[in-house]
C-alpha cells in the first residue's frame, strides 16, 4: 500500500518533515555517520567538514553509483547543507534538526529550480526519509515502487499557479 505523501512546496522549496522519539545527537548520527547513512541512503568516504567534498555511494539507486557530495554548512547537531551533482541535475539539500522534550524533528528542504519537477523528485525523498525511519526503528525498508508514481499527483498539485 502506498504511503500518504507528507511534504509540500512553499515558493520553490520542497519541504518534508519527520519526527523521531530520540535525542538530537542520536538523529544527527543517523544523518552524518557513514555507517548509519549506509543503512538508508548510502555510505560515504573522505574527510568531512564545511567546504569539503566526500564521495557518497548511492546504495539504493540503480548500479549503486558514486557521486561527490559537497558539505556547504555543518553546524552539529542542528544543521547540515550539502550539494551534489549527477546526471539529473544539481541537488542542494538542507537538513535542520530541532529537539523538543524527547522528540527531534528533521526538516528537509530542497530548493527546486523547476517546481514542476517536484512530481518526480519529491516521492524519492519521501522514500529516503521513510528509509531513515525504518532503519532507525529496525523495520523492513520500504520499496520505491510504493512511492512513485503514486505520490506524483500530490506534488504536482502544488505547481498549479
Amino acid at each position: 500500500m502506498a504511503p500518504d505523501p507528507t511534504g509540500y512546496i512553499r515558493g520553490n522549496d520542497l519541504i518534508l518533515k519527520r519526527t523521531f522519539r530520540a535525542p538530537i545527537d542520536d538523529v544527527w548520527t543517523s544523518l552524518t555517520s557513514s555507517k548509519h547513512t549506509a543503512l538508508w541512503f548510502g555510505g560515504w568516504e573522505g574527510d568531512s567538514g564545511p567546504g569539503k567534498v566526500v564521495r557518497l555511494q548511492l546504495r539504493y539507486e540503480e548500479g549503486q553509483p558514486w557521486t561527490n557530495l559537497m558539505i556547504e554548512e555543518c553546524e552539529a547537531p542542528r544543521r547540515l547543507v550539502v550539494t551534489m551533482k549527477d546526471d539529473y541535475g544539481e541537488w542542494r539539500i538542507e537538513l535542520t534538526l530541532t529537539q523538543t522534550n524527547d522528540k527531534t524533528e528533521l526538516r528537509f528542504v530542497q530548493p527546486l529550480s523547476d517546481r514542476k519537477a517536484a512530481g518526480d523528485i519529491a516521492p524519492g525523498w519521501e522514500y529516503y526519509l521513510d528509509m531513515l525511519v525504518a532503519a532507525r526503528e529496525g523495520k523492513t525498508l520500504p520499496s520505491f515502487e510504493d512511492y512513485y508514481p503514486s505520490q506524483k499527483a500530490h506534488y504536482l498539485a502544488f505547481t498549479d499557479d
